[in-house]
């Protein structure tokens, strides 16, 4: 274990490689064929149509989705829930344009026009035909006596007619102008599953499940041919006259009985519960083109009516067709020649719209670029990860594969076996993607199996039946047909409780089981001797590893824990504690330094294990991460959970270590030409270094600097002309952290009003975030305007007290003016010019206004009324100042008046107020010289 720090893996980096975009029912191809529309839950996914890839969610209601169609222009996509809420999507930005509610109930079918102006939607028993512009209803027609299943337009603009299959087995043509029914077409005995209209436009097709597909001569409605598939057909399609599939079966002359028909012949293709394509001629009741094997999955139930196709397109431009399985996989067939002047059809691409849930993943051969997917249905999907696609299944388990192990032979040749529930092992050869042998004998479910390391001529599995048995593979056949059933070497009651994991050491000597009754055990190979009894657990363990340089083995297990232990005495080196739920799964990685584990609560996590530090925690799982499989060669890992997603991860340390030193050095660069900006005087261009550089501290410095200069207000506007709307959103973030200190709000205050006058309110609006950023900004900035405002009050008691004790005028004039001159004044103060309020007129000191600006001393100032043209005007040292202006705020002469006089009468009354105490004074003495005979003073004296 001795690995440099540098080594050492921090980082990595999580690809979506397969996740669920189709959970069955409706799907739409585009009409260039280069994505699909599928219903995923509540939601549609539009999918690339060649690596599965999703484009974009369009997210729904409440509801599942029911039906989805694309317009003829791929413009615009319609789709209808549970819900029978209506959607228009526009497809360039995966928008709602208009929506509108059903009528009468659920749509279970909806189809769009040739000029894309109408749709039509299927309402139970009824059919509406809905004008898109205005989403009002057009037509509303009813008749049938069941679920009406399929809808279908003419594909003729100048044939204004819809026909609709129900339930009941009749198709119904609807005339669009008369707005009646034209026709009932009777000639089924089951549901009607799907229409088509010839090329020439006078013939429809009709298929339902009594096995059958009828024609009808659109001229008269009446009934032409009937054709017997012996299959349930879910899906019919006219194979265009210009295609592939067309100019290879007009070569075919199939026996034309009864009387020839002198129109040329309808070719078709039909798909059901038998998994495989068929062709047809009308000409003829004889299938033309037969597929030889299904590459849909075939429910084991004869019953089980979900089995098969359930639906096929042909697709444009000779793109090929189009199938989709009742398991949600899209089947891309390409028509190949076969030496027989015929053709085939080639599955060229399959993509799996859900796995389901993940239960187990392996990587394949020794360039890892293929992986084993086992699910909770009876086959291994295995996927090319350059492609993102599903290459091919492999089939052969009755029941659900619980778990998965690969090994590669010297001769490189890629084994693969598989456990079930049906109590069976499978060896499978992925090059011929057949199974080459079978091992039968437990007696409940395989939960656990594991290859050998070194010599790979053996495999080990573990069941619920609690043994553990070592199985030969000496009898394993380069016949691709050939079958062995293996022979058990070794068996060995192991646990008390069910065994759900298993791993041989590298060197084949050891074999540890971890069961549900909290214990691992290692056993010795090949005869399955115990030789130490693993106990410390409090849960089941669900995951053993043996290290690859040490004499260590690694278990995961439901207790939230991971623990290490010495193989020679069983004792715990180290406990690993950071999930908040079971551990899944666990194993290593960097030559036994680190690992990764998975578990119940979705995470995923990096380990060193000398330093029992969790390096990493990645959350990109949605539900229980079941499954971990770590690449032998290349160190990348994926990881598979219970909502059907696969993910890719690659190590990405040395690429963020590259990126971090490459940040460095383009910061030094940065900060040199800051500090050459800030020399030059070039405010502009520092204060977009500091932004870049996130330096809040230095950016704050720049703007200070530019509020102490002139011209202030433009230099900053034209650096905020340079901002984006994100950069803006960043500039308020730091606005709002200056904005809480007392020292700093007032050029964060001045930034933000010149912000507030680059951006409209709507700009401002649409900031991600803004509102929990203004919400900050107003607290404080209401707190710094209540201070100064508290401020400015008080400043106005200190210019009384200094007026009154004459500090600020010492030579005020001694005499006041009398209360009768009312044709002029004269006062020099230093005190500002600022009209009292008329609510404290009562008060003894006047109370000025309050005013949050900075006040400016006016010193020795003449102030005389002059009113010798009539108007009230004010002259101040000589100057004339007309009514409503001032110097900073508007004065009138009887609110000066009032000052003045106010102040008058208060010395005044103080005057009087003392005359009379001294009067007082004066008659007590006077009293009381009288009573006692003593003579009284002479006030003089």
């Amino acid at each position: 274990m001795m690995t440099s720090l540098s080594n050492y893996k921090s980082n990595y980096r999580c690809t979506p490689a397969f996740e669920r975009f189709y959970t069955g029912g409706p799907y739409a191809v585009s009409p260039d064929s280069s994505f699909l529309a599928c219903a995923c839950d509540n939601d549609v996914k539009i999918v690339d149509a060649l690596d599965s890839s999703v484009r974009a969610t369009l997210e729904g209601d409440s509801g599942r989705i029911t039906a989805i169609t694309i317009g003829p222009d791929g413009r615009f996509l319609f789709s209808a829930s549970h819900s029978r809420q209506i959607r228009v999507w526009d497809l360039s930005s995966f928008k709602c344009v208009r929506s509108w509610k059903a009528r009468e109930g659920i749509v279970m079918n909806i189809a769009c026009d040739s000029s894309g102006g109408l749709v039509a939607t299927a309402e139970e028993r009824k059919v509406l035909v809905w004008d898109v512009e205005g989403g009002y209803c057009t037509h509303y027609f009813q008749g049938h006596e069941g679920v009406v299943r399929t809808i279908l337009f003419h594909p003729d603009t100048n044939h204004l007619l819809l026909f609709s299959g129900s339930d009941d087995g009749t198709v119904r043509v609807w005339d669009l102008v008369t707005k009646k029914c034209a026709a009932i077409l009777r000639k089924h005995f089951s549901t009607v599953t799907s229409l088509a209209v010839s090329e020439n436009g006078w013939t429809l097709l009709s298929a339902a499940r009594d096995r059958v597909v009828n024609l009808w001569n659109l001229r008269d409605y009446n009934f032409e041919k009937t054709i017997t598939t012996y299959e349930v057909v879910e899906a019919l399609c006219v194979i265009p006259s210009e295609s592939v599939f067309a100019t290879t079966l007009s070569k075919i002359r199939p026996k034309v009985k009864g009387k020839k028909n002198s129109s040329p012949p309808i070719h078709f293709l039909t798909v059901g519960d038998r998994g495989i394509v068929r062709m047809w001629s009308s000409e003829c009741a004889d299938c033309l083109f037969e597929q030889k094997s299904s590459d849909a999955s075939i429910a084991s139930d004869e019953n089980d009516s979900q089995r098969g196709f359930i639906s096929a397109v042909v697709l444009p431009k000779d793109q090929g067709l189009l199938c989709v399985t009742f398991d949600e996989q899209f089947l891309f067939y390409d028509p190949v020649k076969d030496d027989e002047s015929m053709f085939q059809l080639n599955l060229r691409r399959r993509l799996v719209g859900s796995n389901e849930e993940i239960s187990d993943l392996k990587f394949l051969g020794d360039e890892e670029r293929y992986l084993a997917v086992a699910t909770n249905i009876g086959q291994v999907r295995v996927f090319d990860l350059a492609s993102r696609t599903c290459c091919h299944v492999l089939e052969g388990h009755t029941d659900i594969i619980l778990c998965l192990d690969s090994c590669v032979l010297a001769s490189g040749r890629c084994l693969l076996a598989s456990g079930s529930k049906d109590n069976s092992v499978r060896i499978w050869d992925t090059e011929t993607r057949c199974c080459i042998g079978m091992a039968k004998g437990h007696l409940d479910a395989v939960t656990a199996v594991a290859f050998s390391k070194k010599k790979k001529n053996f495999v080990v599995t573990g069941s619920k039946d609690r043994t553990i048995k070592v199985w030969s593979l000496d009898g394993i056949s380069d016949d691709a047909g050939h079958v062995v059933n293996f022979k058990a070497k070794a068996v060995v009651a192991a646990h008390d409780k069910d065994i759900n994991a298993l791993a041989v050491s590298p060197n084949d000597a050891y074999v540890c089981s971890g069961s549900q009754d909290r214990t691992a055990s290692i056993w010795r190979l090949p005869d399955l001797v115990s030789v130490v009894v693993l106990k410390g657990h409090k849960r089941g363990i669900w995951s053993v590893e043996f290290s690859p340089v040490d004499q260590c083995v690694m278990t995961a297990s439901g207790d939230c824990t991971i623990k290490i232990w010495a193989i020679a005495d069983g004792t715990c080196l180290k406990t690993f504690e950071g999930h908040t739920s079971s551990v899944f799964r666990a194993s290593f990685l960097t030559r036994g330094t680190q690992f990764v584990s998975c578990g119940d609560d979705g995470l995923v996590k990096l380990w060193t294990i000398k330093s029992n530090e969790c390096v990493a925690t990645y959350e990109h799982h949605d539900a229980q991460v079941f499954a971990l499989a770590v690449g032998q060669r290349t160190e990348m890992f994926t990881t598979g959970s219970t909502d059907s997603v696969i993910n890719l991860w690659h190590d990405c340390t040395a690429a963020d270590m590259e990126a971090a030193a490459l940040q460095k050095e383009e910061a030094v660069l940065k900060d040199q030409d800051l500090e050459n900006a800030v020399v030059d005087a070039d405010y502009l261009k520092a204060i977009r270094l500091a932004f870049e550089l996130r330096k809040p501290h230095r950016l704050f410095n720049l703007f200070s600097d530019i509020c102490c200069k002139g011209h202030a207000e433009n230099q900053i506007l034209k650096a905020l002309h340079a901002f984006g709307k994100e950069e803006l959103r960043q500039l308020i973030e730091y606005i709002r952290e200056w904005n809480t200190k007392p020292k700093l709000c007032h050029v964060a205050q001045f930034v933000l009003f010149q912000i507030f006058n680059v951006l409209s309110p709507t700009e401002i609006i649409e900031i991600k975030g803004i509102g929990e950023l203004l919400e900050g900004l107003v607290s404080y900035s209401q707190r710094h305007f209540s201070r100064m405002d508290r401020l400015v009050r008080s400043t106005f008691l200190l210019d009384y007290v200094l007026t009154e004790m004459s500090v600020i005028c010492p030579d005020s004039a001694s005499k006041a003016p009398s209360d009768d001159a009312n044709d002029g004044w004269e006062i020099k103060s230093n005190v500002d010019l600022l009209p009292s309020r008329k609510d404290d007129k009562e008060e003894s000191v006047p109370r000025l206004p309050e005013q949050s600006s900075l006040r400016k001393k006016v010193p020795a100032l003449s102030i005389h009324r002059d009113s010798s043209n009539g108007d009230q005007n004010v002259v101040i040292d000589n100057k004339l100042v007309e009514e409503g202006h001032s110097l900073y705020v508007s004065q009138d002469e009887k609110t000066v008046q009032e000052e003045l006089s106010c102040q008058l009468e208060e010395k005044s009354s103080s005057k009087k107020r003392k005359s009379a105490k001294s009067r007082n004074k004066t008659e007590k003495k006077m009293k009381k010289a009288a009573s006692t005979g003593v003579p009284a003073i002479s006030l003089k004296a």
